[in-house]
């Protein structure tokens, strides 16, 4: 799919596209592609022409800012009649009678629900498999479309759907995005307001995925109630801008992962922005902070879950987990500790540039039959660059920037201080004009 949301949406208010052609059209293509990429664990084809065909009659579609567009969301929410599994053969069953308050608001925008995407289990690892299938990266299908909104990052970069709804915890929107050549923003803490407390000791919050700043910004701005985010305008006058590549505890980061962030620099640079080395203060506690969450956080979202039946590696983190709680490792002070450097460190600036991630990209696997210890190392290398922001509750986003030499996509990330969400898209639509980027995989390199 080649046409944006933003332009479908457009197509549809002016009765230029007909919203079941438009949901026929996209079904036959998750039919034709998903053998090929599992992107999607349930694809709710009844319901969306239901929903398509409901649209017709709505009087206010000429108003609705998603008119019509095909919509994928991540399989933790809930929707009606279907079951949000977590990726997990141990979550509890039965159909949702009602739809989760973010499905609501995607609908009553004119959006229509058309497959929940793959996850691993609980939302743990940076790769997404389960017993069914392995999300694969469109742009080569040997790597992982990433994780742990990996099925929705592969259903927008091979141009099943034009956007997606994922979740973000230690970078699960922003690790996706990069993997496969996508724009992914995560708000800041409250930005997308919901019943429930926020997931993960409340570092998790809901993001899009899109293939264009404009697309991020419009799901973005429907999934916060907030018509302004939807307003994306470059900045008018400079910003200060840190650019760093130095990971938390120092790891060594590849100079393929490090050249993308100096020439988006260098652009950023050349359009008047004044552009500094500098990294922020993480850190011991940071990083220790983020692990105990990190362990933490599935033990409180699978309360009552039959152990057992879950996979052997998440039964190895909840053990971890369940020790980290009983050691009281779970500390407030730790996130505000981490909160106030980071404010300081924004003081001098407006947004701050680094890489997305920090090792190469992992291979697309039956990950969830390895060991906890493989899937753990795998993680804990690739995204040190992602988590800091979840626990400071700060924005953040990822940007396309180029193709490896294993033909996956590099990527940068942009985060800014609190309410920072408008500098973000508005500094992303910049880099977007200047450097631009394929927005699909047109023709996936490997089987």
């Amino acid at each position: 799919m080649t046409t944006t949301a933003f332009e479908l949406a457009g197509r549809v208010r002016s009765g230029e596209v007909d919203p079941v052609e438009l949901i026929e059209d996209t079904l036959a293509r998750i039919s034709a592609m998903d053998g090929r990429y599992g992107a999607f664990r349930a694809v709710l084809a009844e319901s969306a022409r239901a929903e398509a065909a409901a649209l017709r009659q709505r009087d206010d579609l000429d108003r609705l800012p998603l008119a019509g567009v095909p919509v994928a969301v991540k399989d933790v929410v809930e929707v009606t009649g279907q079951t949000a599994c977590w990726g997990s053969q141990a979550s509890p069953t039965g159909e949702a009678t009602d739809d989760h308050v973010l499905v609501a608001r995607l609908r009553a925008a004119g959006a229509v629900i058309v497959g929940l995407t793959r996850v691993p289990e609980l939302c743990i690892w940076p790769f997404s498999d389960d017993p069914e299938a392995v999300a694969r990266n469109p742009w080569n299908t040997r790597y992982t479309a990433g994780g742990s909104s990996g099925g929705s990052g592969a259903a927008v970069a091979s141009g099943m759907v034009p956007v997606a709804h994922g979740t973000d915890g230690l970078g699960s929107v922003r690790l996706p995005a990069a993997l496969c050549g996508l724009v992914g923003i995560k708000p800041g803490t409250g930005v997308i307001a919901e019943p429930e407390a926020p997931s993960w000791y409340g570092m998790s919050t809901h993001g899009s995925l899109a293939t264009t700043v404009a697309d991020a910004a419009l799901l973005l701005s429907v999934m916060a109630q907030r018509d302004d985010l939807a307003e994306v305008t470059e900045p008018v006058s400079p910003l200060r801008i840190a650019v760093s590549t130095r990971a938390p505890l120092g790891t060594p980061v590849p100079r393929m992962l490090r050249d993308p962030v100096t020439a988006t620099a260098d652009v950023l640079r050349q359009d008047g922005h004044v552009v500094t080395g500098d990294t922020p203060r993480y850190g011991i506690t940071t990083p220790a902070g983020l692990l105990a969450r990190w362990f933490a956080g599935p033990v409180a979202g699978s309360q009552g879950w039959p152990v057992a039946r879950m996979q052997r590696r998440t039964r190895r983190h909840l053990a971890f987990g369940r020790a980290a709680l009983r050691a009281r490792l779970v500390r407030a002070d730790t996130a505000l500790g981490w909160q106030r450097r980071a404010r300081e460190f924004f003081s001098d600036y407006d947004v701050l540039l680094t890489p997305t991630y920090a090792a190469p990209p992992p291979k697309a696997a039956w990950w969830h039959r390895r060991s906890w210890a493989h899937n753990a190392f795998q993680a804990i290398r690739f995204a040190p660059f992602t988590g800091p922001w979840n626990l400071a509750g700060f924005p953040a986003m990822s940007l396309p920037a180029g193709i490896g030499r294993d033909g996956v996509p590099l990527g940068v990330q942009l985060v800014a201080p609190p309410d920072g969400e408008a500098t973000l898209l508005g500094l992303a639509a910049a880099v977007e004009r200047m450097l631009g980027w394929q927005r699909t995989a047109s023709e996936a390199v490997g089987s």
